[in-house]
């Protein structure tokens, strides 16, 4: 028996992409590339532009300036295309009289795939049972699994998906994310649209967030969540104001929630907990505070995500710019070249970290030693007085 070799993904590479529909700028600069053999999140509000660059990307929206490519191609310009790419965009394409194996076979037949693969498409996304029903019974869910059939025929090695767990179950979203790990797996792109950051958090490998069009953020999850935000330690005490002037001491930042909660900014169980035994601090509750997805995103997108209005001077009717003039009809502009006006995204700064916990352990009074107060961050308490 042998062994089907691992699909080989395309990178995907998004370059000074912009997009105006008349004054409203869609899109506006975009740079961002999609690896293969992982799984990319593409996140932002409503209105941010997701959908927007997907389209363009798969050459159903001509772009004022810049590229959207598959491994240095556009889409249009691949051979036999459902080989290389498939994509779900939206769960009504559908004729409602139609069966689902039929409405397979059409497109089987529009992109040139053997029949043999409409079987296999069906029992990959768990409707083989259901191949002979029209299309028009479907719930939600099922017409999204459908979608991702038909993107399957071809075995593609993109996947381009936004939104593929609208309508679905728990259950099948619990499916959706072990089966997109399986497609990773094997090598494929796969860069994913959706709201349930949640949902995200568990999937993704990387992620790429936009807000009025604009990047945000992208890098790793897991870089990008560790580096947003720090950790802290909430604690329950009726000891509030003795905890803060411990931590205090140590060079570490303290802020009050309650009456009887402290959170102590920066610092792991592992600091806090012996400090809170050694100085014999009464304590009700102690939790960890961890960074989330939600909260990078929400800090990331708090008040953008709609579409920004062009000054007069670069709506539909300004006078050309020389080479930055766009066209009405497609890019105007070589790639990679800035967006109408010369406009490129800066760089967002990095959030601060607390003083505190990257400074090190204060300095101890001459002959008072090292158990007078606690330690710094990363310092081993030592033993109690």
């Amino acid at each position: 028996m042998t062994t089907a070799p691992a699909a080989r993904g395309l990178p995907i590479e998004i370059r000074g992409l912009t997009k105006n529909f008349g004054r409203v700028q869609a899109v506006s600069g975009l740079d961002f590339t999609v690896q293969p053999g992982r799984i990319t999140g593409f996140l932002g509000p409503n209105g941010a532009g997701k959908t927007t660059t997907l389209r363009m990307l798969l050459g159903l929206v001509a772009p004022t300036s810049g590229t959207a490519t598959i491994d240095g191609r556009r889409y249009r310009d691949l051979h036999r295309p459902l080989h290389h790419v498939g994509a779900v965009l939206e769960a009504t394409s559908f004729h409602p009289a139609r069966r689902a194996r039929s409405h397979l076979k059409m497109i089987a037949i529009a992109g040139g795939i053997d029949f043999s693969r409409v079987d296999t498409v069906l029992e990959l996304v768990g409707l083989s049972g259901d191949a002979k029903r029209k299309v028009g019974g479907f719930s939600m869910g099922m017409r999204q699994r459908l979608e991702l059939a038909g993107a399957l025929l071809g075995d593609p090695g993109v996947l381009i998906l936004d939104e593929p767990s609208n309508g679905l179950d728990p259950q099948g979203i619990a499916w959706l994310r072990e089966f997109l790990r399986h497609l990773a797996r094997e090598g494929r792109t796969i860069l994913v649209s959706s709201h349930l950051l949640a949902e995200m958090s568990q999937t993704v490998d990387d992620v790429v967030i936009v807000a009025q069009g604009q990047l945000r953020a992208q890098g790793p999850l897991a870089s990008l969540i560790g580096n947003a935000t720090q950790s802290a330690m909430r604690v329950r005490t009726p000891e509030g104001d003795r905890l803060q002037a411990l931590v205090h001491s140590a060079g570490v930042r303290s802020r009050r929630e309650a009456p009887d909660v402290v959170v102590v900014e920066g610092v792991t169980p592992e600091y806090l907990g012996p400090i809170l035994a050694r100085y014999q601090i009464v304590t009700y509750e102690l939790s960890h505070e961890g960074s989330n997805l939600e909260d990078v995103f929400l800090s990331l997108t708090a008040g953008l995500g709609y579409g920004a209005t062009l000054p007069p001077d670069q709506g539909p009717d300004a006078p050309p710019r020389g080479a930055h003039a766009a066209g009405a009809h497609g890019p105007s502009t070589a790639a990679g070249a800035p967006a109408p006006g010369g406009w490129a995204p800066a760089p967002q700064p990095a959030p601060q970290p607390a003083p505190g916990p990257q400074a090190g352990p204060p300095p101890v009074a001459p002959g008072t030693g090292a158990a007078s107060q606690p330690p710094g961050p990363g310092q081993p308490p030592g033993p109690a007085s």
